[in-house]
């Protein structure tokens, strides 16, 4: 497992050659979801966006999880994942994934992240869902269950100023290669721009 961030717009670029090109084939399957600040609830101005990839692979047991953020009001705090909703896209739930945030996570205000997850180690998850799920397996179950399950898991970064989560987006199957390639184009876009804001 290992974790790179190198915020420009060529390594995000190259980063998404490397996405996996096949989705919701075999025991593969990649989520993603729009990060913004009127996804939270509640809702916020956060002017911040961001794009997250998440690519489950069930014969290796693994989870990818890429996230591109841009523009948070402060550092941010936290990154994960929170599952289940009880209704989909509504209300909040508990963290679900490595608690305070995720390994490596960037911190800034704006970044690259890439991380690979074993779903079989403890310390891919938060203790307090392995406990309430009774084990690893059954939080591995429930987590992937929740990613099957439309608005049921969603993806938020936590600041300073939104202790509750400044920009969130609910993770869902990524249902053609076209509109793939369109987040893809985001993820690009949003690499660009962060260069040249350094460069300002």
């Amino acid at each position: 497992m290992r974790a790179n961030f190198r915020p420009s717009s060529f390594v995000v670029a190259t980063a998404l050659l490397t996405l996996p090109m096949v989705v919701a084939q075999a025991q593969i399957t990649t989520f993603s979801a729009y990060l913004s600040g009127a996804a939270e609830s509640p809702p916020n101005g956060s002017p911040a966006t961001g794009t997250a990839f998440v690519t489950l692979d069930q014969t290796l047991n693994t989870m990818r999880v890429q996230v591109s953020f841009f523009g948070l009001t402060v550092t941010n705090t936290a990154a994960h994942i929170h599952c289940c909703l009880a209704a989909p896209f509504t209300g909040t739930a508990g963290v679900a994934t490595t608690t305070p945030t995720f390994t490596g996570f960037p911190a800034g205000t704006s970044g690259w992240y890439d991380f690979t997850f074993s779903m079989l180690d403890a310390g891919s998850y938060n203790p307090a869902f392995v406990t309430a799920q009774g084990g690893i397996p059954q939080a591995y179950a429930a987590l992937t269950a929740g990613l099957f399950s439309p608005g049921r898991t969603y993806l938020n970064i936590h600041t300073s100023n939104f202790p509750g989560g400044e920009i969130r987006g609910f993770l869902q199957i990524v249902p053609e290669p076209s509109t793939y390639a369109l987040m893809a184009t985001g993820l690009v876009a949003l690499g660009i721009v962060a260069r040249k804001r350094r460069k300002a």
